[in-house]
């Protein structure tokens, strides 16, 4: 079930790249696995998936060790800069870098920190987390500064009623990716895109699409969404 669902998304997935004139290989999937147990992983697994993530950090560690080596990590959710020092080996990217002093731990630790994403509340909705479109470049700068791989910008719209709410939303978050990449050239990376809307993030540029229930079926109420 879970491979039959992962290739209706992949088929919808290259559909939506083809209507904005995109390669589908442009386009990176994340599955994000939440509550599915380790034959629901591992199925996502052997249907190709290699790109999984996570929002809490407990969770991220459970289950880094079900999967073979190759699979990568994404950490997607708010985190305490206490959490960092066992969440940072095992990722991969993390998409919710949203203030300088997480981006203070981040640079801690043994070797090259992981790349980043700068998460912005393009909405302003006060519960969740990220800068202000216009704090954006404040944050890059000083992530950037100490060494950090910046890679480019993540958001989360707010639930869309129907899927063309979130249009606006994902393409402010490109225009703000296009005009730091004049100074920034390695901002490439836009994480946009859950289950009710990836196929306009795809339309307006997504790079990395965060996907949890069209591929894993609807999870236990979590407070958030993928």
């Amino acid at each position: 079930m879970v491979a039959g669902r992962l290739t209706e998304v992949r088929e919808r997935v290259a559909a939506a790249a083809a209507r904005a004139g995109r390669p589908p290989e442009d386009v990176r999937l994340v599955a994000v696995s939440k509550t599915a147990g380790p034959v629901a992983l591992r199925a996502a697994y052997d249907a190709g998936q290699r790109d999984f993530g996570e929002n809490r950090a407990s969770r991220l560690l459970e289950v880094a060790a079900l999967l073979p080596g190759d699979a990568r990590w994404h950490f997607l959710g708010r985190l305490q800069g206490n959490k960092v020092a066992r969440v940072r080996p095992v990722t991969h990217l993390l998409h919710s870098l949203d203030r300088a002093d997480l981006a203070g731990y981040w640079v801690k630790g043994p070797g090259l920190p992981p790349p980043v994403l700068i998460q912005v509340n393009v909405a302003g909705e006060a519960a969740k987390g990220g800068v202000r479109p216009g704090e954006a470049e404040s944050l890059v700068e000083a992530a950037a500064g100490l060494g950090i791989e910046v890679r480019g910008l993540m958001t989360i719209p707010p639930l869309p009623a129907v899927p063309e709410d979130s249009r606006p939303h994902f393409r402010e978050l490109a225009g703000l990716r296009a005009r730091l990449a004049g100074r920034w050239p390695g901002l490439t990376e836009l994480s946009m895109g859950m289950t009710e809307d990836f196929e306009v993030a795809v339309e307006e540029g997504a790079t990395l699409l965060r996907i949890g229930r069209a591929i894993f079926g609807p999870f236990p109420e979590s407070g958030r969404r993928e």
